[in-house]
C-alpha cells in the first residue's frame, strides 16, 4: 500500500482549477527538512487534491500554513524543452489538518449558540442505588445444546483387531537409489 505522512509547511499558495468535467483541482508546493544536517535545503514537493477536498484546501490552507499530510506519493515524467527526460515527485492528499493552533476547518466549525428564555434550573432528585436504570440489553439466560444425532454407546469389550498376513513393508535403502 501506497501511503506517506509529511509534516510540511506550505510554500506557494494553492491554487484552485477545474477539470473539463468539472472536478476541482488544487495544487500547491510544501517544503519540509531534507535531512538532519542544518546546511541541506529543505525539499519541496508538489501536493495535489482533487474534489471535495481540493475548495477545502483553497479555502482553509494559505501560504505559510504548517500542515500534517496524509496521501499517496507517485512519480510523474515531464519532457524539458532541453531535450531530457525529468521524473518528479508528487503527492496526492488524502487527509491534511493545520498544525497551528488557530485553525479551524469549515467543517469542524460549530454555530454560536442561540439565546433560549430563562427558566429556574430543575430540582436535584436522588434516585435510590438499586433503581438506577442500566443501559444494557437484557440476555437471555443460556440454555444447554440439545442435540439430534445419536451417539454410540461407549465399547466396553474392546478385541484388537485381527492380524492379517500382509508382506512386510521394506524401506528404501539410501545407497541404493542413482543419481
Amino acid at each position: 500500500m501506497n501511503s506517506c505522512v509529511l509534516m510540511a509547511e506550505i510554500i506557494q499558495e494553492p491554487q484552485l482549477r477545474y477539470t473539463s468535467d468539472n472536478l476541482a483541482v488544487t495544487e500547491m508546493l510544501v517544503q519540509f527538512p531534507n535531512s538532519t544536517k542544518p546546511e541541506d535545503p529543505p525539499a519541496t514537493l508538489k501536493v495535489v487534491g482533487w474534489g471535495n477536498l481540493a475548495t477545502e484546501i483553497q479555502q482553509n490552507y494559505h501560504q505559510g500554513d504548517r500542515v500534517i499530510i496524509a496521501g499517496r506519493l507517485g512519480m510523474n515524467t515531464i519532457e524539458r524543452p532541453e531535450g531530457f527526460k525529468e521524473k518528479r515527485a508528487e503527492l496526492t492528499v488524502q487527509q491534511i489538518q493545520s498544525v497551528g493552533a488557530n485553525f479551524t476547518p469549515s467543517v469542524a466549525r460549530t454555530p454560536a449558540p442561540t439565546e433560549t428564555p430563562s427558566r429556574p434550573p430543575s430540582p436535584a432528585v436522588t434516585i435510590p442505588q438499586n433503581e438506577v436504570p442500566t443501559y444494557e440489553s437484557p440476555r437471555p439466560a443460556p440454555t444447554p445444546a440439545t442435540s439430534t444425532v445419536s451417539v454410540a454407546p461407549p465399547v466396553t469389550n474392546y478385541e484388537p483387531a485381527p492380524k492379517t498376513n500382509y508382506p512386510p513393508v521394506e524401506e528404501p535403502d539410501p545407497d541404493d537409489i542413482p543419481f
